[in-house]
């Protein structure tokens, strides 16, 4: 048997003003809450929020080292059969207590109703079912060998309350929206559509002084863009921006009286995908045209600031040290190699190439970087229209696989051989290319069924050279983020990428101010 365990440690007023907050932690976000279920949400907003309630069996470390949360250890008592052990102390709002059938069941609930947009639902691709032997022990009935599950299903998915979700039948359509239950540091009690979102203290939580979150009110609020929650966060009116600032804006905060700039280490990265059921981006010489047709220096250095670094066009980022290939090179900015590419896919001036690429207005560094890429793409006779439009309406095309190119980028990246099986598998929660190459599904199978690390980094360095050869993905670089609050807040912790950031529910529950 092999066991892993460790140590855990109101309306916006747009027109300025500034307030008191008193025992309140008062939020600024960009996008309203979608899905209230947190096994249907896929927006940043959704996660911030619903987190604080459904937790999760294990944590993340600045350094992208997981640990021990609800569960307090985990492992494999046979290759195919894994297993959580839960921690005793942990109740919902509601004084019923937080137990395996829970997460059983919502285990369970996922491979039967496979909520859309559920990241969890692809890592459980090699899962039969889950049970629950006694109230603090999980175990997972697998249908092969699967050395990922433990830790990455243990870390992505939200435990929700059975009792609560069961009712529903189907857990893929339960709005969620009203008299929810915590097991988390907060509780949301009420709703301002396009607005705010407050949450009230809940105890006990063990990850805080006491077993007691130090603030005793959070408030999310809603604003249209990034330079109006900076302007918020001048006034007073906020204490903290959720979404990491654009790079422009980070040395003019970090010199500005009241602000604190705090660096969050990225775990993800910025890409480009090409719609393989386009015919056009189906051909192979056509997507390596589009990925020499991209100044990628330039990118990181006008719009980025110089705070981001290369991957060599690799989907593994250079911070997972275990696994990244440092001779992978990124692909060259070359209009000329691009143009000849073009025509030998049969492309030129009378048989112009013309293509539709969508990202979200809420993020401002694609915004900018997408204009970059039009621009340059034009200069190889590559036509680029942009589609720009708010983010959940976005995340819903991408869903639908309504794109030619989708240009965005992924917050956590944490274990590449389950982030290449969600990316790259057919069927994979966010294989954006809709790419079904039986030779690269091949590597990344054999990458998950083994529980040999050198075997396994070799299937996924293979894997990853592939996507990069055939572009498949159109990685661009991985940025160090920042995030600005007031400084008369404190004992913030840390965590990777903007998903999580300061705002995971360990660090606002430790959260206080001076």
């Amino acid at each position: 048997m092999t066991a892993m365990t460790a140590c855990s440690p109101s309306a916006p007023d747009q027109a300025g003003g500034a307030r008191d907050s008193g025992d309140t932690l008062t939020i600024a976000t960009t996008t309203d809450v979608v899905n209230f279920n947190p096994l249907i949400g896929n927006s940043r907003t959704d996660n911030w929020i619903t987190s604080l309630m459904y937790p999760r069996l294990l944590s993340i470390s600045a350094d992208g080292q997981k640990s021990p949360l609800l569960a307090k250890d985990y492992g494999f008592t046979n290759p195919t059969t894994a297993f959580w052990n839960l921690r005793d102390d942990m109740k919902w709002s509601d004084g019923k207590p937080v137990t395996a059938d829970d997460v059983a069941f919502t285990i369970n609930s996922i491979l039967r109703d496979k909520p859309a947009g559920n990241t969890t639902y692809g890592q459980l691709v090699n899962v039969d079912s889950a049970s629950a032997p006694s109230p603090t022990r999980v175990e997972l009935k697998l249908k092969r060998p699967d050395s990922t599950v433990v830790t990455e299903v243990g870390f992505w998915m939200n435990v929700v309350p059975k009792h609560v979700f069961e009712p529903s039948g189907n857990v893929a359509k339960f709005a969620n929206d009203k008299d929810w239950v915590s097991a988390g540091p907060y509780k949301l009690t009420a709703v301002a559509k396009g607005q705010s979102y407050t949450l009230e203290r809940v105890t006990p939580y063990p990850f805080a002084p006491n077993n007691t979150p130090i603030v005793s009110k959070i408030v999310y609020r809603v604003y249209p863009d990034i330079n109006t929650e900076i302007l918020a966060l001048k006034n007073n009116e906020v204490d903290l921006i959720a979404n990491a600032l654009p790079p422009a804006q980070v040395k003019n905060l970090q010199g500005t009286p009241g602000i604190k700039v705090q660096e969050i280490p990225g775990l993800g990265y910025a890409h480009m995908t090409y719609n393989m059921k386009h015919p056009a981006l189906a051909d192979l010489k056509v997507r390596q045209a589009l990925a020499h047709a991209v100044n990628y220096e330039a990118i990181r250095s006008v719009v980025l600031q110089g705070q981001a670094v290369t991957t060599g066009s690799s989907p593994i980022p250079p911070v997972l040290k275990e696994f990244a290939d440092p001779s992978s090179k990124e692909y060259e900015f070359d209009v000329e190699k691009s143009k000849q590419l073009l025509t030998e896919a049969g492309y030129g001036p009378s048989k112009p190439l013309t293509l539709t690429m969508i990202y979200s207005l809420q993020d401002a560094v694609t915004s900018q970087w997408a204009n970059l890429v039009k621009d340059d793409a034009a200069k190889a006779g590559i036509t680029i229209n942009l589609q720009g439009m708010d983010r959940n309406t976005y995340l819903a095309k991408t869903d639908a696989g309504e794109y030619d190119i989708y240009a965005g980028n992924f917050a956590i990246m944490d274990d590449p051989t389950t982030n290449m099986a969600l990316t790259y598998l057919p069927g994979g929660a966010i294989n954006y290319t809709l790419v079904d190459d039986p030779a690269l599904n091949s590597l990344i199978t054999q990458a998950q069924g083994t529980t040999d690390k050198a075997a396994q980094k070799q299937f996924v360095q293979q894997a990853a050279a592939m996507v990069r050869d055939n572009v498949y993905d159109n990685v661009m670089y991985m940025q160090n983020l920042y995030i600005a609050h007031s400084d008369k807040w404190s004992g913030f912790v840390v965590k990777p990428s903007e998903l999580l950031s300061v705002v995971d529910p360990q660090s606002l529950a430790n959260a206080k101010k001076s």
